[in-house]
């Protein structure tokens, strides 16, 4: 039995529903950030990134800054890349637009490779952008929140491999690590970077990457000094190779009840096998677009292997718009997200499935919510 007060089960692509014993961590009593049991916290949750990761390389480098999700595109673009270098951003929706902006923002030259609403730039279409230029940083959002589309990344990384070796591989994971398979060692993927309120199930607060020694190696050969004093891994890298090897350090103070909190969410979703974390992911997405289907509506990405399993983006039926149903939805006890993506925004809404809501089997989150969306467009004058 929960020990949360009653309320709306919160089913949007982030934040999620979280479990009693990480809302409990965040109400940790007050300690230094610099003493033992904090420092010993800290660096149990960076080796436990390591796992979630499945990265065994001890070149890999994680960092926990606290900021959000987009704190780590200033990341990248601060530390892997100088003022005038040109990075290739995969574009499937909303984040492919700010991650570039990003870039922008720190004199880089952003070229975006767009694909139709609801796709995804094709490998054909890739190969032919990373051999006309020559690329520092190719980037793909795993998940783009804005559209569900889910992008593949064994077989990108397996192209820029083979056609662009020197170019890093960028991957927006905020809205797929935890939910989505991603193997970084495997796939040789040179940055991962995602957010704590989302498949992670902590509330937002921590920017969570993990970096690959190439990329480290470029880090450490750049010319000029990162051009962000917060984001710039000079001032991080060595607090986070101090809290891993369980020494105080001090740049800028962390928050405590985030770290314990993400410390106590790594130790029950590492306690399973990913593969299982995985599985049942993939297993409740195909139960609510088999149900989707079934009520005569239609996703943003048409094809299975585009859509993705953490969340899925429904368009509304005949000219309705998202005021019309989620009044009704939240009324039974579930909050669904409205558009987000500028150019259809009026014309779907977005149901979050991940986390605790997906893996806890006494929580009934999922099916409520599927019922529940069947009773409201009917409520609304929607036949099948």
């Amino acid at each position: 039995m929960s020990t949360q007060p009653e309320h709306p089960a919160v089913l949007i692509p982030g934040p999620v529903e979280f479990d009693d014993a990480v809302l409990q961590a965040m109400g940790h009593y007050s300690e230094p950030h610099t003493g033992a049991p904090f420092v010993n916290c800290f660096g149990d949750t960076l080796s436990m990134l390591r796992k979630l990761f499945i990265t065994e390389d001890p070149a890999s480098q994680p960092f926990v800054l606290s900021g959000s999700g987009t704190l780590g595109w200033d990341q990248v673009a601060t530390n892997l890349v100088e003022p005038g270098d040109n990075v290739l951003v995969l574009h499937t929706g909303y984040f492919g637009d700010s991650f570039a902006d990003c870039f922008e923002s720190y004199g880089v030259n952003a070229t975006q490779l767009k694909a139709p609403i609801g796709d995804r730039p094709q490998l054909d279409e890739i190969e032919k952008a990373l051999k006309e230029k020559s690329y520092k940083i190719i980037t793909v959002t795993h998940v783009d929140t804005s559209t569900g589309v889910l992008s593949e990344l064994k077989s990108l990384s397996e192209l820029v491999h083979r056609v662009s070796p020197d170019t890093l591989i960028a991957v927006d994971g905020v809205c797929s690590v935890g939910c989505e398979e991603i193997r970084f060692d495997d796939w040789k993927l040179d940055v991962v970077l995602t957010a704590s309120q989302k498949a992670i199930g902590v509330p937002a607060g921590l920017s969570i990457l993990m970096v690959s020694g190439k990329a480290m190696d470029r880090f450490n050969s750049r010319k000029s000094r990162p051009n962000s004093y917060f984001a710039s891994w000079k001032n991080w890298l060595p607090i986070m190779q101090n809290y891993e090897a369980k020494k105080p350090s001090y740049f800028a103070t962390p928050s405590p009840q985030l770290v314990h909190a993400l410390h106590t969410s790594l130790t029950q979703i590492l306690s399973k096998p990913l593969e299982e974390r995985f599985a049942i992911h993939k297993e409740t997405s195909q139960k609510i677009k088999k149900a989707i289907t079934e009520l005569g509506l239609k996703q943003i990405p048409k094809k299975p292997e585009d859509q993705a399993n953490g969340m899925t983006t429904i368009w509304l039926p005949g000219g309705m718009a998202p005021p019309e149903i989620l009044p009704n939805l939240m009324k039974k006890g579930v909050i669904f997200a409205g558009g987000l993506h500028k150019e259809i925004a009026a014309k779907y809404i977005r149901f979050g499935h991940m986390g605790v809501s997906v893996t806890d089997p006494k929580r009934s989150d999922i099916d409520h919510a599927i019922a529940a969306l069947k009773t409201s467009l009917a409520e609304v004058g929607y036949k099948n």
